[in-house]
């Protein structure tokens, strides 16, 4: 009988599943280029194809050791309700994570007032779905939206998650409108606080991260895909030297593996310091863990087993499987 070893299940704290389809299709021009690829896939999504295609991504990420997901969700309500249908039956927990969305990109991301945005917040937590806020972006949502859903998670105890940073022209625009660069803003509107996890953080100065430690918020970092659209390499060690939350996503889903982006993390920790073992073994397993459940209100994010008789894990000393595990396997290790 394999011998194996039970750890606690890794978190996926950021995913869009229906980018899963684009994987290969898109390696050419910049995130932009990209972004507009992705929106006519966006714009062909129905609840059927949100059903089917969900659940197989959702099966992918449960056989690598993902026990829980952060779905980033703006396709709309009623595909919403399918996500959360592909999630349950592909053995998933999933938090909902309702994108609010008054500008810009599709008109089925958009919702005409906050009020409305809200109004179907509500009905999905009538419906007791696991939900969570979730305004776009600052490109998407301005301020006075970004204020009243800011007091809407911090009453309701609700998570609250928000891309910011990703990219330098988001951080350009943000400050010719609003003479502040994005996680500044987030912070001024009142969407800076321990529910909230600001996703990527890339491009992200020393004045944003000290908000972000001071706010006691999280940064949820996406390695694979933010390697994948030539984000640039988020700022991991000053992360951990203001003591900022630091959990991990799988994004566009072009890799689905969670080894793979606790790996990245210290990777890219290592390529900025030139050192080694910047983040410890112990760090990057709780990042992946722990740090993604708080990150989506979860309790508890299960258990998976590790098969010691892989080959990746051969020969490796008792004392060794962990740093073996994440600096030199992939998911296929896992179930």
């Amino acid at each position: 009988m394999a011998e194996r070893l039970a750890i606690p299940g890794f978190v996926n704290a950021h995913s869009h599943a229906f980018q899963r389809v684009l994987r290969g299709r898109t390696e050419g021009g910049d995130f932009w280029a990209w972004r507009e690829l992705m929106l006519a896939e966006a714009e062909r999504q129905t609840p059927e194809t949100v059903r089917s295609s969900y659940a197989e991504t959702y099966r992918e990420m449960r056989a690598a050791g993902y026990t829980a997901v952060g779905e980033f969700h703006y396709l709309g309500l009623d595909e919403a309700r399918t996500a959360i249908e592909a999630a349950d039956e592909a053995g998933l927990a999933i938090v909902l994570l309702y994108v609010a969305y008054a500008r810009g990109g599709l008109e089925r991301f958009r919702q005409a007032s906050v009020a409305e945005y809200l109004r179907q917040l509500e009905q999905l937590r009538d419906d007791r779905a696991p939900v969570g806020l979730a305004p776009h972006s600052v490109r998407a949502c301005p301020p006075d939206w970004l204020e009243e859903l800011g007091r809407y998670a911090e009453r309701e105890r609700l998570p609250l998650h928000v891309h910011a940073d990703e990219q330098p022209r988001e951080i350009e625009e943000c400050l010719a409108e609003h003479g502040l660069r994005p996680i500044e803003l987030l912070a001024q509107t009142g969407c800076l606080g321990p529910q909230t996890t600001v996703v990527h953080a890339t491009h992200a100065d020393d004045h944003e991260l000290d908000l972000l430690a001071e706010a006691g918020a999280r940064v949820c970092v996406c390695p694979t895909t933010e390697a994948n659209l030539g984000d640039g390499f988020c700022p991991v060690e000053r992360l951990c030297e203001r003591g900022i939350g630091i959990c991990i996503g799988s994004d566009s889903n072009v890799r689905i593996d969670p080894l793979e982006e606790l790996r990245e993390l210290e990777g890219i920790a290592r390529r900025r310091t030139g050192r080694r073992n910047v983040i410890s073994v112990d760090s990057l397993l709780c990042f992946g863990s722990d740090e993604g459940a708080a990150a989506l209100r979860i309790d508890s994010p299960g258990e998976i087993e590790v098969d010691l008789d892989h080959p990746s894990l051969a020969g490796v000393e008792p004392g060794d499987i962990f740093a073996a595990l994440v600096l030199g396997c992939s998911a296929e290790v896992l179930g």
